[in-house]
Protein backbone atom coordinates (compact mmCIF):
# COMPACT_ATOMS: atom_id res chain seq x y z
CA UNK A 1 0.00 0.00 0.00
CA UNK A 2 1.77 2.68 -1.40
CA UNK A 3 -0.53 5.96 0.02
CA UNK A 4 -0.44 5.83 3.68
CA UNK A 5 -2.49 9.24 4.08
CA UNK A 6 -5.29 7.47 2.68
CA UNK A 7 -4.75 4.13 5.29
CA UNK A 8 -4.02 6.88 8.11
CA UNK A 9 -7.30 8.49 7.28
CA UNK A 10 -9.03 5.38 8.06
CA UNK A 11 -7.02 4.58 11.01
CA UNK A 12 -6.25 7.42 12.61
CA UNK A 13 -8.54 10.45 11.08
CA UNK A 14 -8.63 13.18 14.23
CA UNK A 15 -4.91 12.54 15.52
CA UNK A 16 -2.55 15.44 14.72
CA UNK A 17 -0.12 14.39 12.16
CA UNK A 18 1.73 17.57 11.43
CA UNK A 19 2.07 20.86 13.17
CA UNK A 20 3.51 24.19 11.40
CA UNK A 21 5.68 26.10 13.29
CA UNK A 22 5.59 28.89 10.98
CA UNK A 23 1.40 29.27 10.84
CA UNK A 24 0.69 27.23 13.94
CA UNK A 25 -1.64 25.29 12.24
CA UNK A 26 -1.81 21.60 13.02
CA UNK A 27 -3.24 19.16 10.40
CA UNK A 28 -4.64 15.93 10.96
CA UNK A 29 -4.05 12.98 9.04
CA UNK A 30 -7.49 13.33 7.43
CA UNK A 31 -6.49 16.60 6.68
CA UNK A 32 -3.29 16.00 5.21
CA UNK A 33 -5.19 13.00 3.09
CA UNK A 34 -7.96 15.18 1.36
CA UNK A 35 -5.02 18.07 0.42
CA UNK A 36 -2.96 15.77 -1.09
CA UNK A 37 -5.74 14.60 -3.06
CA UNK A 38 -7.00 17.75 -3.72
CA UNK A 39 -3.37 19.00 -5.17
CA UNK A 40 -3.07 15.20 -6.91
CA UNK A 41 -6.71 15.62 -8.96
CA UNK A 42 -5.69 19.32 -10.05
CA UNK A 43 -2.51 18.11 -11.09
CA UNK A 44 -3.91 15.47 -12.93
CA UNK A 45 -6.40 17.76 -14.30
CA UNK A 46 -5.15 21.44 -14.47
CA UNK A 47 -1.48 20.12 -15.71
CA UNK A 48 -1.84 17.02 -17.16
CA UNK A 49 0.34 15.12 -14.50
CA UNK A 50 0.80 11.65 -15.60
CA UNK A 51 3.00 8.84 -13.98
CA UNK A 52 6.47 8.99 -13.93
CA UNK A 53 6.35 12.71 -14.28
CA UNK A 54 9.12 15.17 -12.41
CA UNK A 55 7.76 18.22 -10.43
CA UNK A 56 10.17 20.37 -8.77
CA UNK A 57 9.93 22.11 -5.49
CA UNK A 58 11.92 25.18 -4.89
CA UNK A 59 11.35 26.58 -0.98
CA UNK A 60 11.59 26.40 2.48
CA UNK A 61 10.22 24.14 4.58
CA UNK A 62 6.55 23.94 4.94
CA UNK A 63 3.50 21.67 5.25
CA UNK A 64 2.94 21.92 1.44
CA UNK A 65 6.00 19.76 0.32
CA UNK A 66 4.51 16.98 2.30
CA UNK A 67 1.54 17.26 0.72
CA UNK A 68 3.01 17.88 -2.61
CA UNK A 69 5.10 14.47 -1.99
CA UNK A 70 1.79 12.87 -1.10
CA UNK A 71 -0.15 14.38 -4.20
CA UNK A 72 3.22 12.84 -6.37
CA UNK A 73 2.32 9.03 -4.51
CA UNK A 74 -1.01 9.31 -5.81
CA UNK A 75 -0.88 9.82 -9.36
CA UNK A 76 2.47 7.72 -9.40
CA UNK A 77 4.72 11.40 -10.35
CA UNK A 78 8.00 11.93 -9.00
CA UNK A 79 8.52 15.02 -6.64
CA UNK A 80 12.20 16.45 -6.96
CA UNK A 81 13.38 18.74 -4.06
CA UNK A 82 16.41 21.21 -5.13
CA UNK A 83 18.70 22.75 -2.60
CA UNK A 84 17.52 26.78 -1.55
CA UNK A 85 21.12 27.69 -1.46
CA UNK A 86 21.81 26.68 -4.88
CA UNK A 87 23.27 29.71 -7.13
CA UNK A 88 20.45 29.86 -10.79
CA UNK A 89 23.59 27.93 -13.32
CA UNK A 90 23.03 24.84 -10.41
CA UNK A 91 19.13 25.11 -10.00
CA UNK A 92 19.32 25.45 -14.42
CA UNK A 93 21.49 22.65 -14.41
CA UNK A 94 19.39 19.95 -11.86
CA UNK A 95 15.89 21.51 -13.79
CA UNK A 96 17.69 20.54 -16.90
CA UNK A 97 18.77 17.63 -16.04
CA UNK A 98 15.04 16.25 -14.45
CA UNK A 99 12.74 18.34 -16.99
CA UNK A 100 9.89 18.52 -14.37
CA UNK A 101 6.68 19.50 -16.23
CA UNK A 102 5.67 21.70 -12.40
CA UNK A 103 7.76 23.74 -10.30
CA UNK A 104 6.67 24.37 -6.94
CA UNK A 105 8.38 27.95 -5.23
CA UNK A 106 8.41 30.14 -2.79
CA UNK A 107 8.31 33.93 -3.98
CA UNK A 108 11.39 34.38 -2.71
CA UNK A 109 13.21 32.48 -4.62
CA UNK A 110 11.01 33.31 -8.17
CA UNK A 111 14.56 35.39 -9.41
CA UNK A 112 16.99 32.41 -9.04
CA UNK A 113 14.37 30.99 -11.18
CA UNK A 114 13.44 33.02 -13.79
CA UNK A 115 17.07 33.26 -14.26
CA UNK A 116 17.46 29.20 -14.00
CA UNK A 117 14.54 28.36 -16.71
CA UNK A 118 16.01 30.74 -18.78
CA UNK A 119 17.94 27.82 -20.63
CA UNK A 120 14.91 25.14 -20.49
CA UNK A 121 13.77 23.10 -23.76
CA UNK A 122 10.46 23.50 -22.24
CA UNK A 123 8.33 25.74 -20.02
CA UNK A 124 6.68 23.89 -17.04
CA UNK A 125 3.87 24.85 -14.90
CA UNK A 126 4.70 27.15 -12.39
CA UNK A 127 2.96 26.87 -8.82
CA UNK A 128 3.51 29.55 -6.08
CA UNK A 129 3.34 28.70 -2.22
CA UNK A 130 2.72 32.69 -1.52
CA UNK A 131 1.85 35.67 -2.67
CA UNK A 132 -0.84 37.81 -3.53
CA UNK A 133 -2.93 35.40 -5.13
CA UNK A 134 -1.28 31.93 -4.86
CA UNK A 135 -1.86 29.09 -7.51
CA UNK A 136 -1.27 26.41 -4.51
CA UNK A 137 -4.42 27.70 -2.94
CA UNK A 138 -6.36 27.71 -6.10
CA UNK A 139 -5.27 24.36 -6.10
CA UNK A 140 -6.11 22.69 -2.86
CA UNK A 141 -9.56 24.68 -3.36
CA UNK A 142 -11.56 25.20 0.04
CA UNK A 143 -11.35 22.33 2.66
CA UNK A 144 -15.06 21.55 1.43
CA UNK A 145 -14.03 21.40 -1.94
CA UNK A 146 -10.81 18.79 -1.37
CA UNK A 147 -12.89 16.83 1.21
CA UNK A 148 -15.53 15.83 -1.66
CA UNK A 149 -12.75 15.36 -4.22
CA UNK A 150 -11.05 12.55 -1.54
CA UNK A 151 -13.89 11.11 -0.79
CA UNK A 152 -15.30 10.71 -4.31
CA UNK A 153 -11.89 9.92 -6.22
CA UNK A 154 -9.35 8.70 -3.71
CA UNK A 155 -10.01 5.04 -4.86
CA UNK A 156 -9.03 6.65 -8.61
CA UNK A 157 -6.02 7.70 -7.75
CA UNK A 158 -4.54 4.50 -6.23
CA UNK A 159 -1.59 3.01 -7.60
CA UNK A 160 -2.39 -0.80 -9.15
CA UNK A 161 -1.56 -3.32 -6.61
CA UNK A 162 -1.18 -5.94 -9.55
CA UNK A 163 1.78 -5.76 -12.01
CA UNK A 164 1.17 -5.10 -15.54
CA UNK A 165 2.54 -7.76 -17.17
CA UNK A 166 6.32 -7.87 -16.59
CA UNK A 167 6.44 -4.79 -15.70
CA UNK A 168 7.38 -3.63 -11.70
CA UNK A 169 4.88 -3.26 -9.39
CA UNK A 170 3.84 0.41 -8.15
CA UNK A 171 6.10 -0.39 -5.18
CA UNK A 172 9.35 -0.24 -7.26
CA UNK A 173 8.49 3.36 -8.72
CA UNK A 174 10.12 6.29 -7.91
CA UNK A 175 8.59 9.16 -5.93
CA UNK A 176 11.54 11.23 -5.03
CA UNK A 177 14.71 12.47 -6.90
CA UNK A 178 17.61 13.48 -4.40
CA UNK A 179 20.30 15.21 -6.17
CA UNK A 180 23.59 15.31 -4.39
CA UNK A 181 25.61 17.45 -3.10
CA UNK A 182 27.98 17.36 -5.96
CA UNK A 183 31.10 18.06 -4.25
CA UNK A 184 33.11 15.50 -6.76
CA UNK A 185 31.35 17.11 -10.22
CA UNK A 186 28.17 17.46 -11.08
CA UNK A 187 25.07 16.53 -8.53
CA UNK A 188 23.62 13.18 -8.97
CA UNK A 189 19.82 12.45 -9.06
CA UNK A 190 19.37 9.27 -6.63
CA UNK A 191 16.23 7.97 -7.56
CA UNK A 192 13.92 6.54 -4.34
CA UNK A 193 10.79 4.53 -4.70
CA UNK A 194 7.71 4.09 -2.63
CA UNK A 195 9.08 0.48 -1.88
CA UNK A 196 12.33 2.44 -0.12
CA UNK A 197 10.30 4.86 1.77
CA UNK A 198 8.26 1.83 3.20
CA UNK A 199 10.98 -0.29 3.96
CA UNK A 200 13.14 2.98 5.83
CA UNK A 201 9.78 3.84 7.99
CA UNK A 202 9.56 0.00 8.84
CA UNK A 203 13.40 -0.24 9.67
CA UNK A 204 13.18 2.99 11.67
CA UNK A 205 10.28 1.92 13.24
CA UNK A 206 11.26 -1.42 14.40
CA UNK A 207 14.97 -1.02 14.96
CA UNK A 208 14.70 2.09 16.70
CA UNK A 209 11.57 1.45 18.88
CA UNK A 210 9.54 3.97 17.52
CA UNK A 211 5.80 3.71 17.99
CA UNK A 212 2.88 6.27 16.95
CA UNK A 213 2.96 8.24 20.50
CA UNK A 214 6.43 9.75 19.22
CA UNK A 215 7.10 12.93 18.30
CA UNK A 216 9.67 14.81 16.47
CA UNK A 217 10.62 18.59 16.04
CA UNK A 218 12.05 18.99 12.66
CA UNK A 219 14.66 21.61 11.57
CA UNK A 220 16.27 19.58 8.95
CA UNK A 221 15.88 20.85 4.96
CA UNK A 222 13.21 19.11 3.00
CA UNK A 223 15.85 18.87 0.30
CA UNK A 224 17.73 16.36 2.02
CA UNK A 225 16.77 13.00 2.70
CA UNK A 226 17.52 13.88 6.93
CA UNK A 227 14.69 16.06 6.92
CA UNK A 228 12.41 14.01 5.09
CA UNK A 229 13.46 10.17 5.91
CA UNK A 230 15.34 10.67 9.21
CA UNK A 231 11.87 11.07 11.03
CA UNK A 232 9.14 12.53 9.22
CA UNK A 233 7.94 9.97 6.66
CA UNK A 234 8.75 6.81 9.47
CA UNK A 235 6.68 8.57 11.63
CA UNK A 236 3.40 9.30 9.07
CA UNK A 237 3.82 6.07 8.57
CA UNK A 238 3.48 4.99 12.49
CA UNK A 239 0.84 7.54 12.69
CA UNK A 240 3.13 9.88 14.90
CA UNK A 241 3.62 13.61 14.87
CA UNK A 242 5.86 15.64 13.30
CA UNK A 243 6.42 19.53 14.38
CA UNK A 244 7.99 21.73 10.53
CA UNK A 245 10.60 24.31 11.48
CA UNK A 246 11.04 26.67 8.52
CA UNK A 247 14.79 26.57 9.18
CA UNK A 248 16.92 25.86 12.17
CA UNK A 249 17.02 28.20 15.59
CA UNK A 250 18.77 26.77 18.32
CA UNK A 251 16.02 28.50 20.86
CA UNK A 252 13.20 27.73 18.91
CA UNK A 253 14.31 23.88 19.05
CA UNK A 254 13.92 24.15 22.83
CA UNK A 255 10.91 26.04 23.08
CA UNK A 256 9.28 23.22 21.14
CA UNK A 257 10.46 20.20 22.61
CA UNK A 258 9.27 21.85 25.83
CA UNK A 259 5.70 22.66 24.28
CA UNK A 260 5.23 19.80 22.54
CA UNK A 261 6.48 17.29 24.20
CA UNK A 262 8.94 15.78 21.79
CA UNK A 263 10.56 12.37 22.43
CA UNK A 264 12.75 12.09 19.76
CA UNK A 265 15.12 14.57 18.06
CA UNK A 266 17.56 14.21 14.90
CA UNK A 267 19.98 16.83 13.77
CA UNK A 268 23.56 17.21 12.65
CA UNK A 269 26.48 18.04 14.36
CA UNK A 270 26.57 21.27 14.19
CA UNK A 271 22.58 21.49 15.04
CA UNK A 272 23.17 19.73 18.57
CA UNK A 273 26.20 22.04 19.25
CA UNK A 274 24.71 24.84 18.65
CA UNK A 275 21.66 23.80 20.82
CA UNK A 276 24.08 22.82 23.47
CA UNK A 277 25.68 26.66 23.28
CA UNK A 278 22.27 28.17 23.97
CA UNK A 279 21.81 29.80 26.84
CA UNK A 280 18.13 28.21 27.44
CA UNK A 281 19.81 24.58 27.08
CA UNK A 282 20.15 24.67 30.72
CA UNK A 283 16.78 25.73 31.37
CA UNK A 284 14.72 23.89 29.00
CA UNK A 285 12.54 21.13 30.20
CA UNK A 286 13.63 17.72 28.45
CA UNK A 287 12.01 15.25 30.47
CA UNK A 288 9.97 14.15 27.11
CA UNK A 289 13.19 13.27 25.29
CA UNK A 290 13.53 9.82 24.79
CA UNK A 291 16.86 9.85 22.67
CA UNK A 292 18.55 12.29 20.24
CA UNK A 293 20.65 11.07 17.27
CA UNK A 294 23.58 12.64 15.16
CA UNK A 295 23.64 12.24 11.60
CA UNK A 296 25.72 13.44 8.47
CA UNK A 297 28.98 13.23 10.82
CA UNK A 298 30.76 12.10 13.97
CA UNK A 299 29.55 14.52 17.20
CA UNK A 300 31.90 15.80 19.44
CA UNK A 301 31.87 13.94 22.55
CA UNK A 302 31.66 17.05 24.52
CA UNK A 303 28.20 17.53 22.55
CA UNK A 304 27.03 14.26 23.73
CA UNK A 305 28.04 14.25 27.29
CA UNK A 306 25.99 17.61 27.62
CA UNK A 307 23.01 16.03 26.38
CA UNK A 308 23.68 12.86 28.61
CA UNK A 309 24.06 15.09 31.63
CA UNK A 310 20.87 16.27 30.83
CA UNK A 311 19.73 12.95 31.39
CA UNK A 312 19.11 12.24 26.86
CA UNK A 313 20.16 9.15 25.95
CA UNK A 314 22.25 10.12 22.88
CA UNK A 315 23.02 7.90 20.13
CA UNK A 316 25.26 8.01 16.83
CA UNK A 317 23.72 7.36 13.38
CA UNK A 318 24.50 6.78 9.78
CA UNK A 319 23.03 6.59 6.74
CA UNK A 320 22.99 7.99 3.00
CA UNK A 321 20.49 8.97 0.47
CA UNK A 322 21.32 5.82 -1.34
CA UNK A 323 20.27 3.07 1.07
CA UNK A 324 18.21 4.93 3.99
CA UNK A 325 19.56 6.63 5.42
CA UNK A 326 18.49 4.97 8.97
CA UNK A 327 20.83 1.98 8.06
CA UNK A 328 22.40 1.33 12.03
CA UNK A 329 21.26 0.93 15.75
CA UNK A 330 21.82 0.10 18.83
CA UNK A 331 20.75 0.64 22.78
CA UNK A 332 21.20 3.62 24.58
CA UNK A 333 23.37 1.38 26.93
CA UNK A 334 25.71 0.18 23.69
CA UNK A 335 25.40 4.15 22.67
CA UNK A 336 26.97 5.17 26.17
CA UNK A 337 29.15 2.41 26.49
CA UNK A 338 30.94 2.71 22.58
CA UNK A 339 30.27 6.84 22.07
CA UNK A 340 31.54 6.40 18.99
CA UNK A 341 30.10 3.62 17.34
CA UNK A 342 26.70 3.26 15.09
CA UNK A 343 25.65 -0.10 16.46
CA UNK A 344 24.61 -2.80 14.35
CA UNK A 345 22.64 -2.93 11.24
CA UNK A 346 18.62 -2.17 10.71
CA UNK A 347 16.85 -5.44 10.83
CA UNK A 348 15.95 -5.87 7.25
CA UNK A 349 19.41 -4.78 5.94
CA UNK A 350 22.52 -6.78 4.99
CA UNK A 351 25.62 -5.24 4.90
CA UNK A 352 29.33 -6.41 4.08
CA UNK A 353 32.61 -5.37 4.82
CA UNK A 354 35.40 -5.78 1.59
CA UNK A 355 38.78 -4.96 0.97
CA UNK A 356 40.12 -3.24 -2.03
CA UNK A 357 40.30 -7.26 -3.04
CA UNK A 358 36.82 -7.49 -3.02
CA UNK A 359 36.97 -10.27 -0.21
CA UNK A 360 35.78 -9.92 3.38
CA UNK A 361 37.23 -8.21 6.20
CA UNK A 362 36.74 -9.92 9.51
CA UNK A 363 36.28 -8.42 12.63
CA UNK A 364 38.78 -5.53 13.63
CA UNK A 365 40.06 -5.45 10.35
CA UNK A 366 39.06 -1.97 7.96
CA UNK A 367 37.10 -2.38 4.39
CA UNK A 368 34.68 -0.12 2.61
CA UNK A 369 30.67 -0.75 3.46
CA UNK A 370 28.67 -2.48 1.42
CA UNK A 371 24.66 -2.52 1.57
CA UNK A 372 21.68 -4.50 0.14
CA UNK A 373 18.24 -4.61 1.13
CA UNK A 374 14.31 -2.98 0.19
CA UNK A 375 15.95 0.03 1.44
CA UNK A 376 18.41 0.73 -1.33
CA UNK A 377 17.69 3.19 -4.23
CA UNK A 378 16.49 2.62 -7.40
CA UNK A 379 19.91 3.81 -9.41
CA UNK A 380 21.00 7.97 -10.38
CA UNK A 381 18.34 9.40 -12.55
CA UNK A 382 19.63 9.26 -16.49
CA UNK A 383 23.25 8.40 -15.45
CA UNK A 384 23.74 4.79 -16.00
CA UNK A 385 27.79 4.86 -15.63
CA UNK A 386 27.24 6.54 -12.08
CA UNK A 387 24.71 3.63 -11.45
CA UNK A 388 26.73 0.91 -12.50
CA UNK A 389 29.72 1.79 -10.26
CA UNK A 390 27.69 2.21 -7.31
CA UNK A 391 25.48 -1.10 -7.29
CA UNK A 392 27.52 -3.92 -7.81
CA UNK A 393 25.35 -7.21 -8.16
CA UNK A 394 22.85 -6.06 -5.87
CA UNK A 395 25.46 -4.32 -3.38
CA UNK A 396 25.74 -0.51 -2.56
CA UNK A 397 28.90 0.64 -2.91
CA UNK A 398 29.00 3.65 0.09
CA UNK A 399 32.47 4.55 -0.34
CA UNK A 400 32.66 4.89 3.30
CA UNK A 401 35.14 2.56 5.83
CA UNK A 402 33.92 1.17 8.39
CA UNK A 403 35.38 -1.49 11.07
CA UNK A 404 33.94 -3.76 13.71
CA UNK A 405 35.32 -4.29 16.91
CA UNK A 406 34.72 -7.76 18.88
CA UNK A 407 31.43 -7.33 20.06
CA UNK A 408 30.35 -6.89 15.98
CA UNK A 409 29.66 -3.15 16.29
CA UNK A 410 30.44 -0.94 13.53
CA UNK A 411 32.41 1.85 13.30
CA UNK A 412 32.43 4.54 10.58
CA UNK A 413 36.10 5.07 9.95
CA UNK A 414 35.65 8.25 7.31
CA UNK A 415 35.29 8.52 3.29
CA UNK A 416 37.66 6.25 0.79
CA UNK A 417 38.53 9.78 -0.87
CA UNK A 418 39.27 11.56 2.41
CA UNK A 419 41.71 9.09 3.21
CA UNK A 420 45.28 10.00 2.33
CA UNK A 421 48.81 8.11 2.90
CA UNK A 422 51.95 9.76 4.84
CA UNK A 423 54.80 8.25 4.53
CA UNK A 424 53.45 5.07 3.10
CA UNK A 425 50.85 4.62 5.47
CA UNK A 426 47.09 5.34 5.42
CA UNK A 427 45.76 7.80 7.55
CA UNK A 428 42.00 8.25 7.88
CA UNK A 429 41.38 12.09 9.36
CA UNK A 430 38.29 11.48 11.20
CA UNK A 431 40.60 9.48 13.79
CA UNK A 432 42.78 12.56 14.04
CA UNK A 433 39.90 15.39 14.52
CA UNK A 434 38.13 12.88 17.00
CA UNK A 435 41.54 13.63 19.04
CA UNK A 436 41.75 17.37 18.56
CA UNK A 437 37.90 17.94 19.11
CA UNK A 438 38.60 17.38 22.68
CA UNK A 439 40.97 20.74 23.22
CA UNK A 440 39.34 23.13 24.92
CA UNK A 441 40.64 25.81 22.62
CA UNK A 442 38.61 24.16 19.49
CA UNK A 443 35.40 24.56 18.12
CA UNK A 444 35.79 22.30 15.20
CA UNK A 445 38.51 20.73 13.10
CA UNK A 446 38.50 19.36 9.67
CA UNK A 447 41.89 17.62 8.28
CA UNK A 448 42.63 16.90 4.93
CA UNK A 449 46.08 15.44 3.27
CA UNK A 450 48.31 17.90 1.61
CA UNK A 451 51.64 17.35 -0.58
CA UNK A 452 54.66 17.49 0.51
CA UNK A 453 58.14 16.60 -0.26
CA UNK A 454 59.51 14.13 2.05
CA UNK A 455 56.06 12.40 3.37
CA UNK A 456 54.37 12.52 0.02
CA UNK A 457 51.49 14.23 1.87
CA UNK A 458 51.10 15.45 5.44
CA UNK A 459 47.93 16.18 7.51
CA UNK A 460 46.42 20.26 7.51
CA UNK A 461 44.13 20.90 9.98
CA UNK A 462 41.91 23.36 9.89
CA UNK A 463 40.81 24.77 12.77
CA UNK A 464 38.02 27.21 13.91
CA UNK A 465 38.30 28.01 17.92
CA UNK A 466 36.43 29.31 21.01
CA UNK A 467 35.78 32.67 21.18
CA UNK A 468 38.52 34.39 23.49
CA UNK A 469 40.75 31.22 23.17
CA UNK A 470 44.39 30.60 20.84
CA UNK A 471 45.54 27.92 19.32
CA UNK A 472 49.47 27.07 17.90
CA UNK A 473 50.93 24.16 15.76
CA UNK A 474 53.06 23.54 18.62
CA UNK A 475 50.41 23.13 21.11
CA UNK A 476 48.34 21.51 18.75
CA UNK A 477 51.17 19.00 18.34
CA UNK A 478 52.12 18.13 21.92
CA UNK A 479 48.42 17.49 22.56
CA UNK A 480 48.21 14.96 19.83
CA UNK A 481 50.86 13.02 20.49
CA UNK A 482 49.74 10.92 23.31
CA UNK A 483 47.06 10.13 21.35
CA UNK A 484 48.53 9.43 17.88
CA UNK A 485 51.14 7.59 16.13
CA UNK A 486 53.82 10.54 14.43
CA UNK A 487 52.62 10.25 10.99
CA UNK A 488 48.74 11.00 11.71
CA UNK A 489 50.30 14.03 13.69
CA UNK A 490 49.03 17.44 11.12
CA UNK A 491 52.34 19.04 10.40
CA UNK A 492 50.33 22.21 9.13
CA UNK A 493 47.43 24.19 10.72
CA UNK A 494 45.23 27.05 9.89
CA UNK A 495 42.97 29.50 11.78
CA UNK A 496 39.54 29.76 10.15
CA UNK A 497 36.43 31.87 11.58
CA UNK A 498 34.13 28.63 10.88
CA UNK A 499 34.37 25.87 8.59
CA UNK A 500 32.49 25.61 5.15
CA UNK A 501 29.85 23.72 4.95
CA UNK A 502 26.60 22.69 3.20
CA UNK A 503 23.24 22.79 3.88
CA UNK A 504 23.23 19.95 5.52
CA UNK A 505 25.76 20.83 7.89
CA UNK A 506 28.86 18.37 6.98
CA UNK A 507 32.20 20.23 6.10
CA UNK A 508 33.00 20.95 2.83
CA UNK A 509 36.51 19.17 2.64
CA UNK A 510 36.51 19.35 -1.17
CA UNK A 511 36.38 23.38 -0.29
CA UNK A 512 38.96 22.73 1.71
CA UNK A 513 41.38 20.41 -0.39
CA UNK A 514 40.38 23.48 -3.48
CA UNK A 515 41.73 26.12 -1.24
CA UNK A 516 45.37 23.74 -0.78
CA UNK A 517 45.50 23.16 -4.48
CA UNK A 518 45.10 26.76 -5.18
CA UNK A 519 47.58 28.14 -2.65
CA UNK A 520 50.24 25.36 -3.91
CA UNK A 521 49.74 26.64 -7.70
CA UNK A 522 49.85 29.81 -6.23
CA UNK A 523 53.14 29.15 -4.94
CA UNK A 524 54.69 27.47 -8.01
CA UNK A 525 53.77 30.26 -9.64
CA UNK A 526 55.58 32.03 -7.34
CA UNK A 527 58.84 29.94 -7.14
CA UNK A 528 59.13 29.49 -10.58
CA UNK A 529 58.84 33.28 -11.58
CA UNK A 530 61.81 33.81 -8.79
CA UNK A 531 63.81 31.35 -10.66
CA UNK A 532 63.45 33.03 -14.07
CA UNK A 533 64.28 36.11 -12.58
CA UNK A 534 67.77 34.37 -11.42
CA UNK A 535 67.98 32.89 -14.77
CA UNK A 536 67.63 36.67 -16.46
CA UNK A 537 69.76 38.40 -13.71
Amino acid sequence: MADWLLKREELTPDRVALVDDRTGERLTYAEMNHRATAVALALRDRYGVKAGDRLAVLAKNRPEFYIALFACIKLRAILVPINIRLAAPEVAYILGDCEPSVIFYDQTFRPVLDEAAVELRSRPGLVSFDGENPAWRDLVGTAETSAAGAAGAGPELMPSLEPDGESPSWAAEPCLILYTSGTTGRPKGAVLTTAMLTWNAVNTAVSWDLSSADVAVNPAPLYHTGGINVFSMPLFHLGGRVILMEAFDAVRILELIERERATVFFGVPTMLQMIVESPRFAATDLSSLRWVIAGGATCPIPVVEAFRARGVAFRQGYGLTEVGPNCFATSDEGARRKPHAVGFPVIHSQMRVVGPDGRDVGLGGEGELLIRGPHAFAGYWRNPEATAKTIVDGWVHTGDVVRRDDEGFFYIVDRIKDMYKSGGENVYPLEVERVIERHPAVAEVAVIGVPDPKWDEVGRAYVAVRPGAALTLEELTEFCRPHLAKYKVPKQMVVLPALPRNATGKVQKEALRATARAERDRAERDQAERDRAERIS
